[in-house]
């Protein structure tokens, strides 16, 4: 059978792996052993490869003898879904993770040179962490497992929830952030091992854990927006054990960015460095033994299995023990000699890195604290956004206020205050009357509210102030820089606004009522009874006049799906500039009104809109002649 050839093909791939991994260790550097190294690492890359385009092809004909394809596909679906439903449970979005794992590490392989002195090493670390996941894989996740001597005609179905566009390219651009850090991890460790404090490994890592983080910022702003308008809640953040977890190696990792620019331009907080690129990778190690272990219930997770949980959590124990050991015994070589000057941009950077642990053991402590007081009193308890919010608001304020004083800062000196005075006289003049306006405008006294679209519109205006400084007086201006410290302004001016003035209504009504909520006019038209090939729905038609005149239809659902006689809520959304009309349908009720939700949704589109102009900012640098 053919997924017999797929299986055999992981399992070589496994044990080429392990003798890149061994052999990179076990025998001396030299062109050779450097080439060998490299030419069997892509060799076992194709074999791999081939194997996970052998199970796809299984997923697109319907090879229902394939227990995992019979279990979460059907032959009624599109190819699209088909296909992304190999990723869509656990066996198969582990594979998917390895499959991406080892893409990286082939890519990283063919565009190194051999001469590059931490090459072989850096590719036989990665090889290690393949095994170790193959060996998940292989052993506690099998996805070759086959139905015999019967396999069903029509399979199972994909839980209706994941057939959705975002969903399918969600988590593959998540797990392409997650596993790149593998690349500047490697390299970490392997620049360890070496022990030379002469050799620049961050400018090797540089392009390569942009590149990762631009997918991890990507991947998390589609989560976002998925479960925005498909879960039906209307909210773009829930603080979920699982986003948080998603949400720490993204705050590690633009840590660890901030720090490699600072280790590329003058070897300070190299400590810092090779630490945060240890962190990265632990914390997606870690988020995937949340997703996977089964200690957590979420919308997010996979599996609920003691057995794969132990086993990941002793490979991470392992992963951290091994680099920690390795940091500690080198630490004496890479630490730090020459002080750090005060307000110069090391010196800010150290302290961003403050807050960023500080956020991230928050989010930590928040996710595990839970599971530990269970574990102790058997009791569950839960932590929620007032705990994150206490936290998180005060110190990106703090984070983004010390980002508004560092801009005008220079490598390596201290910052001259009569030469960046004016620029901050300037910003804080425009954000107290932007603050003004707000108050006056939209009868606000919320302090925090007040104090983050002030912090947010100082960032803003102070980098209006550089580009008419590099327009007009050809003033250097770091373009990267730039336009992530403005999608991060723009972001806390979004989230200020979503959350002051966004609202929401639950109203019962009859079909052809009119209700009227805020500047809105709802005309409740009628119900519809739909079918399609794979579900059957309830559609209600909602005509809605603003009080400009405009009337426009909203239509949402509740379908029910055939083969697992699931019921999902479908939301209708009316989208503009700045805010959005978002109705969700609920059950009727013995009057013959219905359930309808309400809600008016201010910026959110732009809070979609600041984190993707950040990962733009990412390729801007990845693609930049100075990067280069």
């Amino acid at each position: 059978m053919i997924i017999e050839i797929s299986h055999f093909l992981t399992i070589v791939a496994t044990g080429l792996f392990f003798l890149v991994g061994f052999f990179s260790f076990a025998i001396d550097d030299t062109k050779y052993s450097s080439n060998l190294i490299s030419r069997t690492f892509s060799h076992a890359f194709l074999f791999l490869a081939t194997s996970f385009v052998i199970y796809i092809w299984l997923a697109i004909t319907d090879n229902f003898s394939v227990e995992y394809i019979a279990s979460h596909s059907n032959s009624e679906l599109p190819v699209f879904y088909k296909i992304s439903s190999i990723w869509s449970a656990h066996e198969g979005s582990m594979f998917l993770w390895i499959i991406f794992l080892a893409l990286w590490g082939f890519i990283f392989n063919i565009n190194i040179n051999n001469n590059e002195i931490l090459k072989p090493k850096s590719i036989g670390i990665i090889s290690l962490v393949l095994v170790g996941f193959l060996l998940f894989l292989l052993l506690t996740s099998n996805p070759f497992a086959t139905i015999l001597p019967i396999a069903p005609e029509n399979g199972a179905d994909i839980n209706p929830v994941l057939q959705d566009p975002a969903l399918a390219i969600h988590p593959p651009t998540l797990y392409l952030g997650y596993v790149g850090f593998v690349i500047p991890f490697a390299c970490a460790i392997s620049f360890l091992i070496n022990g030379d404090p002469d050799i620049k490994w961050e400018s090797l890592v540089r392009k390569w854990s942009v590149l990762a983080w631009v997918f991890l910022t990507v991947g998390i702003t589609l989560g976002s927006w998925w479960a925005y308008y498909e879960l039906g809640w209307g909210g773009y953040w829930f603080w979920d054990p699982v986003e948080n977890v998603a949400l720490m190696p993204w705050l590690a990792a633009t840590a660890f960015l901030h720090s490699l620019s600072v280790s590329i331009k003058s070897s300070h907080l190299r400590v810092w460095t090779i630490l945060l690129s240890i962190l990265v990778f632990s914390l997606s190690l870690f988020g995937a033994f949340i997703v996977r272990s089964g200690i957590i219930d979420s919308v997010h997770s996979f599996a609920n299995d003691p057995e794969r949980g132990l086993y990941l959590l002793a490979f991470i124990g392992i992963v951290i023990f091994a680099s920690l050991f390795l940091f500690i015994l080198r630490y004496s070589r890479i630490k730090q000699i020459r002080s750090i000057k005060t307000f110069s941009k090391e010196s800010f950077i150290s302290i961003n890195n403050i807050f960023f642990g500080t956020l991230i053991f928050s989010i930590m402590l928040g996710v595990t604290y839970p599971l530990i007081y269970e574990y102790l009193f058997d009791q569950n308890i839960s932590v929620g956004a007032p705990f994150y919010n206490a936290i998180f608001i005060p110190i990106v304020i703090l984070a983004s206020l010390f980002l508004f004083f560092s801009i005008d800062s220079k490598w390596s000196r201290s910052l001259r205050f009569k030469f960046f005075i004016s620029p901050i006289i300037i910003s804080t003049v425009f954000s107290i009357i932007t603050i003004s306006l707000l108050v006056y405008f939209i009868k606000t006294s919320n302090l925090i509210i007040l104090i983050s679209v002030f912090t947010g519109s100082l960032i803003i205006f102070r980098y209006l102030i550089e580009i008419f400084n590099y327009f007009y007086l050809k003033k250097y201006i770091n373009i990267f820089s730039m336009i992530a410290h403005l999608g991060l302004g723009l972001l806390l001016i979004s989230i200020s606004f979503n959350s002051l003035l966004s609202t929401e209504r639950a109203l019962n009504i009859k079909i052809n009522e009119f209700e009227e909520y805020k500047d809105l006019r709802i005309n409740f038209k009628d119900i519809r009874v739909v079918k399609n090939t794979n579900h059957d729905s309830i559609k209600a038609i909602f005509l809605i006049e603003d009080n400009s005149g405009k009337v426009f239809e909203l239509s949402p659902e509740k379908r029910r799906y055939f083969t697992r006689g699931q019921i999902t809520t479908e939301t209708s959304i009316y989208i503009s500039a700045l805010r959005d009309i978002y109705i969700t349908i609920g059950d009727q009720l013995d009057d013959g009104s219905w359930v309808v939700n309400v809600q008016i949704n201010y910026l959110i589109r732009w809070i979609w809109f600041s984190a993707s102009l950040m990962a733009f900012a990412g390729i801007v640098l990845i693609f930049s002649r100075r990067n280069n």
